[in-house]
């Protein structure tokens, strides 16, 4: 590594090597792409007061990793003197809605020559031509176990990422204004200013070389990724910021953004520093219109009652979170995003309300019938506390069926399950988890909530019968808790 007479030399030096973007001074714009869509991709740009480089910032773009859109979500509604930043907060939303790596492709893994078409091919599309924009690249992530250059365990060793900065080489040369740039020199400035607040030497971050291009790498799948084609396509700096799964989630977004300023201050980006947020998300209300209708104002654990064949649509979250919001229909709307969409209502069912992947609140849509001298209409109803037992709303085979608490349901080996939610609670349903105890409905983030997916009783892997009480596969039982207190039980017996 080449060493500077001091760190402040380093700064103007790498700083001076960089292309400057003629923007438009103390200005901020915010543009979406596919907006209506599920892929909806938001970008914003700020500009400081005075001209400098342009840092992009990159988080989400896989999704079982919130630090880094969380820590990017807190940079958009930045003030600067100057420089700029490009941020895209939540690359890969619908991966956040479901807590999961990616959906169709790992989006990572499509910034090289891909011809298969999808929801990530367009919003790729869309993030190379931002990293040509800009002088350097950050894609925030979250990496498995603690690198170390050196052998020390099995979840800390070379061949690990988290607790570390990494570049697709040490020198990127030459660079997009034709000059070499020292990427390991750049990264160890920003892992000084980390490692300044780690108190634990164990967590402290080091710069890992993935030396992409080389052909003995041990690292080729990442000559298709966004950093790698930054650097080799684009020309600028590239580095993936990874911090270590296991660790708190404040703590790594206060990681990702010491990582964050330290890149700015190399590139004499100034900005305020921001706060980190991660107060619990909370709906205050809906808007929503009924068959293209005025709309009307429904609150948290509200009823809105409407007719059978009514079209439903969701205008608007109001929360105490403006960015990140979702809405799902349960049952009849998409699998990712229903915010805006108009969609008929047929039977009486609950509009969940998200910010990114945290449920915050629930309105229900009640199927009002009345009588032959009664006309139909809307109307605002509070979910009054009930003694009513819980229920579980189901699917089996495409059938929809309600069960009470407590009861058993068989199946015949072959038949396939959804849970779609439970009816009658006297609290918000989203805040009881419902485990079908055998089944793992999210495999990369196994959190026990189950509500939502098939389970296949006769596929070969789907249950697991050392978790079923004879052991044998035969019977299971669907557990309910609230605050991890059992409130509810469902037993499931298979035939064969």
């Amino acid at each position: 590594m080449i060493r500077f007479v001091s760190k402040t030399v380093f700064i103007l030096a790498v700083a001076a090597a960089f292309i400057c973007q003629p923007v438009q001074a103390g200005r901020r714009s915010h543009t979406v792409y596919f907006e209506g869509q599920e892929n909806e991709l938001h970008v914003y740009r700020i500009s400081g007061s005075q001209p400098g480089k342009t840092l992009l910032i990159i988080g989400g773009i896989q999704g079982d990793e919130p630090s880094g859109f969380l820590a990017a979500d807190s940079y958009v509604d930045f003030s600067l003197r100057s420089g700029n930043l490009i941020v895209v907060p939540r690359a890969n939303f619908p991966s956040i809605l479901k807590r999961e790596r990616q959906i169709n492709q790992d989006m990572n893994r499509k910034f090289s020559d891909d011809h298969v078409v999808n929801y990530e091919t367009r919003v790729v599309h869309v993030l190379k031509k931002l990293i040509c924009e800009s002088d350097c690249f950050l894609n925030l992530h979250e990496g498995s176990g603690i690198y170390s250059p050196t052998w020390e365990s099995r979840m800390k060793n070379p061949e690990r990422y988290g607790q570390s900065i990494i570049a697709d080489n040490n020198l990127l040369d030459p660079a997009k204004n034709g000059s070499p740039v020292d990427l390991a020199a750049m990264a160890e400035a920003v892992i000084e200013k980390i490692n300044q607040n780690i108190d634990d030497p164990f967590y402290y971050f080091h710069f890992n070389n993935h030396r992409t291009g080389h052909a003995d790498t041990r690292h080729k799948e990442q000559r298709r990724s966004a950093t790698f084609y930054a650097a080799d396509i684009c020309r600028i700096p590239a580095f993936g910021v990874e911090s270590a799964k296991s660790l708190p989630l404040e703590q790594k977004v206060r990681q990702m953004t010491d990582a964050i300023n330290g890149f700015m201050a190399v590139l004499d980006i100034t900005p305020e520093t921001p706060g980190i947020d991660l107060e619990k998300p909370l709906m205050q209300y809906m808007i929503i219109s009924v068959n293209d209708a005025i709309p009307v104002v429904v609150g948290k654990m509200q009823r809105l009652k409407i007719q059978k064949g009514d079209t439903v649509q969701v205008l608007d979250v109001v929360a105490n979170y403006e960015r990140g919001l979702s809405v799902n229909i349960l049952g009849v709307g998409s699998s990712f995003n229903d915010m805006k969409k108009k969609i008929p209502i047929h039977a009486s069912t609950r509009i969940e309300a998200k910010k990114d992947f945290y449920a915050c609140g629930s309105v229900f849509l009640d199927i009002d019938a009345p009588g032959a001298d009664q006309p139909p209409r809307l109307a605002v109803t509070d979910s009054a506390a009930t003694k009513k037992e819980i229920q579980y709303k189901l699917l089996v085979n495409g059938k929809q069926t309600v069960v009470d608490n407590y009861s058993r349901l068989t199946l015949d080996h072959g038949d396939i399950l959804v849970i779609e939610d439970l009816l009658h609670s006297p609290v918000d349903p989203a805040q009881y988890v419902v485990n079908f105890k055998g089944f793992v409905g999210n495999k990369s983030f196994n959190s026990g909530e189950d509500r939502g997916y098939p389970i296949d009783t006769g596929a070969d892997g789907v249950l697991m019968p050392r978790f079923s009480r004879d052991k044998k596969g035969r019977h299971y039982h669907v557990l309910t808790t609230l605050d991890d207190r059992e409130v509810g039980k469902l037993y499931i017996d298979i035939r064969f």
